[in-house]
């Protein structure tokens, strides 16, 4: 890709996004001479600034959210230096022709060969917000487009996004970004299981057991109300974040790793998500809603929340893959809003020693195996593995080989933003979620959706703030099966430990 004429628009520029992680992503680039000298990046919002007052706050921002370690001064003060700003209403037609004149004028070039787009707004912009760029002629051929989750409301309304964006980009030319998949955890689950050969061959359903996959926060909604309780948690983690770890988990190997293959295989997963029955929505989901416990609001206590909502802020679902891999695994997902810590993890539950030898004095025979990827934070791995215990006799207990990204020292983590930005600079689209994949996504949520939303009597279950949710998760698993809590303190050098 041509770095050179580069101009990054910004919508949205005075927002939370922009301000704590698109420019700290991108001061980051520049940083790591990701960017060329020449480059610009054009905020536009209705806040009334000028160059100067923007480049101002943006360079207040930046003390406030870079780590104290990546605070340069000369180098935020010559990264603000390539930051310019628009003022227009995004949802207005007018001002998008001058927004074409002042960037002829930034890049010098009259055909704007190499834009780059990124929709930080409500969602109710995704689908106003292209269609102005086609009027105004900037959707050129060099033009690249980034748009935020979620992408569409239900299955209806994403056909309709994507039906809106084909008639104003190529589909090469879009880039839907999970920002899940730019961190550095994720991308390594992939040369896990495809570069190494004795973890491949184990990964079916004749050696794992079921497989675990948790995204949760010890936050509440904070300032999203007005966003949160129209959408809720299977719209806001689950359709989109939860749903593409659990593709990585079980996607086939790509023939060759590029977009076009990779996708391919992600989209293969979305399809053989076994359809829920009727009966399956009671048995195979739980949905939960906070209370107040201690200092800690309830939801519906929360600014922006009707009083008697009914928006879910926990979700755990059990899904089922139907192809020859995974036939008869279980892969149970859970997500939710002020739970005891801030975790995102895969568990893979393999299977126990066909005959166990081994037994302590309580007659206990050893855990099976389990694989632990940490996604955040403290992002890592951990195999815990049987070892005899020294001394007489054979009691063996589960001992931990673990890996943590922190103990590379010398090899920072790019930030999961300023990587898929990257990527997007460089033409790159592997990262980013693929039209029919949004589609074979909503196509498996969206009758769960409708379900709750015809049957207003089905359980929302109440959980105090605090804890993991309800307790009627727990009776998603049968046999011996339990969830996975990590422990509260994850800053430790220990990747992992349990409550």
């Amino acid at each position: 890709m041509n770095k050179d004429n580069f101009a990054m628009v910004i919508f949205g520029a005075s927002g939370d996004l922009t301000k704590r992680k698109l420019m700290p992503a991108l001061y980051s680039l520049y940083k790591a001479k990701r960017l060329t000298e020449d480059f610009k990046i054009v905020g536009v919002s209705r806040t009334d600034f000028d160059d100067a007052e923007y480049q101002k706050y943006i360079l207040e921002q930046l003390h406030i959210f870079l780590k104290e370690d990546e605070r340069e001064e000369v180098a935020m003060k010559k990264f603000v230096a390539h930051v310019h700003y628009v003022q227009l209403d995004p949802a207005q037609p007018d001002g998008y022709t001058s927004l074409r004149q002042r960037l002829e004028t930034l890049t010098a070039d009259s055909s704007l060969s190499n834009l780059l787009f990124y929709l930080s707004t409500p969602p109710s912009l995704y689908g106003v917000i292209p269609q102005h760029l086609k009027a105004a002629g900037l959707n050129t051929a060099g033009a690249r487009i980034i748009v935020e989750k979620p992408f569409g409301y239900d299955l209806n309304s994403a056909q309709e996004l994507n039906h809106i964006y084909a008639n104003v980009f190529r589909e090469e030319q879009i880039y839907r970004i999970d920002h899940f998949l730019g961190k550095e955890t994720a991308q390594n689950l992939l040369a896990f299981r495809f570069a190494n050969g004795i973890f491949e061959p184990l990964w079916n359903r004749n050696y794992i057991d079921y497989v675990e996959i948790t995204a949760v926060e010890n936050l509440g909604i904070e300032n999203r109300g007005g966003f949160y309780d129209t959408a809720g948690a299977l719209r806001d983690m689950v359709q989109n974040h939860l749903v593409q770890l659990v593709a990585l988990t079980a996607m086939e190997p790509p023939s060759k790793f590029n977009a076009d293959y990779f996708r391919n295989e992600v989209v293969k997963v979305y399809e053989s998500l076994k359809p829920l029955k009727e009966s399956d929505f009671k048995t195979n989901i739980v949905r939960g809603q906070y209370i107040a416990e201690g200092d800690r609001k309830g939801y519906r206590e929360e600014k922006g929340i009707h009083p008697d909502s009914r928006t879910e802020t926990f979700v755990a679902m059990k899904l089922e893959i139907d192809n020859w891999r995974w036939n008869g695994v279980p892969f149970y997902i859970r997500t939710g809003k002020q739970m005891p810590t801030k975790v995102t993890e895969i568990v893979i539950h393999f299977k126990a020693a066909p005959h166990q030898l081994f037994q302590d004095a309580s007659h206990q025979s050893p855990l099976p195996n389990r694989l632990t990827l940490r996604i955040q934070p403290n992002e890592g791995m951990v195999l815990k593995i049987g070892m005899k215990v020294p001394g007489a006799g054979f009691d063996v207990k589960q001992v931990a080989m673990d890996f943590s990204y922190n103990e590379l020292g010398n090899s920072p983590i790019m930030d999961a933003y300023a990587r898929l930005i990257d990527d997007c600079i460089q033409g790159d689209p592997t990262l980013f979620t693929r039209s029919d994949a949004v589609e074979a996504s909503w196509k498996f949520f969206d009758p769960i959706l409708r379900h709750w939303q015809t049957n207003p009597s089905i359980p929302l279950y109440g959980y105090p703030a605090g804890t993991w949710g309800p307790q009627e998760s727990e009776h998603l698993m049968t046999g011996e099966r339990t969830w996975t809590n990590p422990c509260k303190n994850l800053a430790n050098t220990e990747l992992y430990c349990e409550l």
